[in-house]
């Protein structure tokens, strides 16, 4: 399969996330473009390639927005995929840009969401769904997700407490993004415990918040994205694979089993490369089926590997093993804003590996695995994608400072403030010289690529706790 050179991402963008909103998706597709064109320091009259994804724009389409948008793009897709909507977006879009079908490309997924229209959307997902599966009593992706979630405990002996690992830290890299709704709430194992039971094994901190929110990227050459002075990053590799085995009763597994070897080969690197994880977390279990199936550990050991993992972005957890994962808080703790959700992973892994996540940064990452799941008939998610990115202007002052990033992860999440010990212990000098290091680190001259200066200061605070150790 022929790769992705010559094409990256650039200008993450994540909007608007509110419980209810009075607005529909096109004001938030809209707002997001808005904010991409902003940050790229474009005009709109730039953008000649435009890709939607919503479920509540109803009989709207892309090609009409593109009239209120006053948009003129050469290139339009819409694709209405759930939860693999943003990687399919970004797999025609960088196809296109390759081609010079067009030369900047936004990729958009937007949804709205008023009083109880939920509802309305699960009852019209899917005319299978209405015609074949609904006047059987059932009731709803929760139901569906039950019974795999319970399928998957009886057949690999997982439990609620294995389950909790991935909502926990989950809510933990949530409570450092100021964009999740529930990030203001901190999460406890008591709490996922003894929570309310929603659908057989399902309780309410395994089930996604439905909200309203945006999301989105741009797709462009890599020699526009330097010309703009943008940070960015490059596709790797991806793949996708839908409805594949049907045959299984109730599904456990799905397509990344099928091509993660390749992809992994076409990318040069294995799943020990992997510095950040983003999967699509509607459900735990389906976090966990993720991991098994992307190569992280055999299937049905996803139970062992959470609980052997510690999964925080800041790699402040007991456990042995590190894997970041879902570092914004992934849907269960952000809110699950329609088909934008497909998006989050993507939007989300640019700022990490262009080094501008900010309070939930993942120090040093290079490589990023995004997946992708989704679009419930009956009983199943019928798609799956996955994308490898790599960041391609990574801040060096660390590196040449002689430290070892990964070493110093949890000396900068516990130090992050200069003015409060309420989160980590204190220095042995003085918190008087500590700030004072501080300021005088932000007007450093520091050896980087294109990093914004909340980076700066960030790394040169590092570097002044362990010196002053």
């Amino acid at each position: 399969m022929k790769g992705y050179d010559g094409v990256v991402l650039t200008c993450p963008i994540s909007l608007g996330y509110a419980k209810q909103s009075p607005h529909g998706a096109a004001w938030f597709i809209g707002s997001v473009l808005r904010e991409l064109v902003k940050a790229a320091g474009i005009g709109k009259q730039h953008v000649d390639g435009f890709a939607v994804s919503s479920f509540s724009l109803g009989i709207d389409s892309a090609i009409a927005l593109t009239q209120h948008f006053d948009l003129r793009p050469r290139w339009i897709e819409q694709a209405n995929m759930g939860g693999v909507s943003g990687i399919i977006a970004l797999r025609r879009a960088a196809r296109a840009v390759q081609c010079d079908e067009a030369s900047i490309i936004a990729c958009i997924g937007g949804d709205g969401a008023a009083h109880r229209s939920f509802e309305a959307t699960a009852a019209n997902f899917s005319s299978w769904s209405v015609d074949a599966a609904f006047p059987y009593g059932a009731g709803g992706p929760n139901a569906a997700f039950s019974l795999i979630t319970q399928h998957y405990m009886d057949k690999f002996g997982a439990r609620r407490d294995d389950f909790a690992r991935i909502a926990l830290d989950q809510r933990y890299n949530a409570n450092h993004y100021a964009g999740a709704l529930l990030g203001h709430k901190r999460l406890t194992i008591n709490d996922y415990m003894d929570a309310r039971p929603i659908a057989g094994p399902l309780h309410l901190f395994d089930c996604v918040m439905p909200c309203a929110g945006g999301e989105g990227f741009l797709v462009m050459h890599e020699d526009r994205a330097k010309q703009l002075d943008l940070p960015y990053c490059r596709i790797l590799a991806s793949d996708e694979l839908h409805n594949s085995y049907a045959d299984d009763p109730v599904q456990y597994r799905s397509g990344w089993i099928d091509y993660m070897p390749a992809l992994y080969d076409r990318a040069g690197i294995g799943p020990e490369d992997i510095d950040l994880l983003q999967t699509y977390d509607d459900y735990p279990v389906i976090s966990m089926m993720q991991m098994e199936d992307l190569g992280f550990c055999k299937k049905g050991d996803g139970p062992q590997f959470v609980q052997d993992t510690d999964m925080r972005f800041d790699k402040s957890g007991s456990a042995v093993n590190k894997l970041p994962h879902n570092t914004c808080g992934g849907q269960l703790s952000c809110g699950q804003a329609g088909s934008a959700a497909g998006y989050l992973g993507i939007t989300e892994t640019i700022r990490q590996l262009t080094n501008t996540a900010q309070s939930n940064q993942v120090l040093g990452a290079r490589h990023g695995l995004i997946s992708g799941y989704g679009m419930v008939n009956y009983d199943r998610g019928l798609c799956s994608a996955a994308a490898l990115l790599s960041g391609a202007r990574a801040c060096i002052f660390v590196k040449k400072c002689g430290a070892d990033l990964n070493s110093l992860a949890h000396i900068f999440a516990r130090a992050r403030d200069p003015l409060s010990n309420a989160h980590h212990s204190a220095p042995n000098l003085p918190r008087l010289i500590y700030l004072l290091l501080w300021l005088y680190s932000a007007a450093m001259p520091v050896v980087t690529y294109n990093i914004p200066l909340q980076n700066y200061v960030a790394n040169a605070w590092m570097i002044a706790w362990y010196i002053g150790r």
